[in-house]
């Protein structure tokens, strides 16, 4: 099935769009898991722990939202010992009946993307499907036929991927908002032209867009620009915005967990630091941190004003 409607019968299963990014940053996990940060210690104890907090973060959410998004950087960082975790934990997502979304953002051309689009998304012969994500993010900035060997991949294994355009960073306007019109504005028109191949049932495409909730200003239009891509929406909650400010991503108010995936990394996984939770077991925390997310992205999404 066509990636675009197994992410929208998934979110139908949840009905919220809530996604929980995981990003196992070394310096911030809780104790039990401190060896992973422990230089003296041999890597693959150091990726160990990383992948048993991921595990137990993955158990925390699944059933309550219906992606979740790994960083690959922060198991890359402790290498080869790393990459394995990132791929067994792959796998422990899709069985506990979760779409992963691998924040990769790969960027080449050629042979070399047909590569990545391999390694992430369709596997050589004889690899385990399930370490495989669902869809992974891009760096459009090579040009629109960096892009092409990932849709090639795509349309062969239906998976998924998610175009950078306009990124939630501070600096990102420096480039992204560059002539006239704004650089943004011509990747979310090569996103939607592109992403016509790649429309299933469900009226949304495979090809998807990140676009960062802290720019409220700008969502309207490039979701407008984009009607059928997925948006993908880094953020909210540590980074500032909050659920009304994603409300423009969402274009079925009777249905409003479509359209679109609202990602919360820190704010969930590592609620534990916040003063307010300054007693509680970092799970506890989380669990709060991801219920209080989902109620008031439900609450924002279908307020009548």
């Amino acid at each position: 099935m066509n990636f675009a409607d197994r992410l929208d019968a998934a979110l139908e299963r949840v009905r919220t769009p809530a996604l929980v990014g995981v990003d196992p940053h070394l310096e911030l996990l809780p104790a039990p898991f401190a060896a992973a940060r422990d230089a003296r210690a041999p890597r693959v104890e150091r990726a160990a722990a990383v992948e048993a907090f991921a595990r137990e973060l993955i158990d925390l959410v699944a059933g309550r939202v219906a992606v979740v998004k790994p960083q690959s950087a922060f198991f890359e960082v402790l290498g080869a010992d790393g990459v394995a975790a990132w791929e067994r934990l792959v796998a422990y997502a899709h069985a506990c009946g979760l779409l992963v979304i691998g924040d990769v953002k790969r960027s080449d051309i050629a042979s070399t993307a047909a590569a990545y689009a391999t390694a992430f998304l369709e596997g050589l012969p004889g690899a385990e499907r399930s370490a495989l994500c669902d869809a992974i993010t891009l760096n459009p900035y090579l040009g629109s036929d960096s892009l092409l060997p990932f849709l090639d991949a795509c349309e062969r294994s239906d998976a998924g991927l998610f175009v950078l355009v306009r990124t939630s960073n501070e600096g990102s306007g420096e480039i992204q908002n560059h002539g006239q019109p704004p650089l943004c504005e011509r990747v979310a028109d090569s996103v939607a032209a592109l992403g016509a191949r790649l429309v299933g049932r469900s009226g949304f495409s495979s090809l998807g867009a990140v676009v960062g909730a802290t720019q409220r200003e700008e969502l309207a239009r490039l979701r407008a620009r984009m009607p059928r891509a997925i948006l993908l929406l880094p953020g909210y909650g540590a980074q500032g915005a909050t659920a009304r400010d994603v409300r423009a991503a969402f274009p079925d108010r009777t249905r409003p967990w479509r359209g679109a995936l609202v990602n919360s990394s820190r704010g969930v996984a590592f609620a534990w630091r916040e003063k307010r939770n300054a007693n509680r077991d970092w799970k506890d925390a989380a669990s709060a941190a991801l219920d209080e997310m989902i109620g008031e992205l439900g609450a924002a999404l279908t307020a009548s004003d």
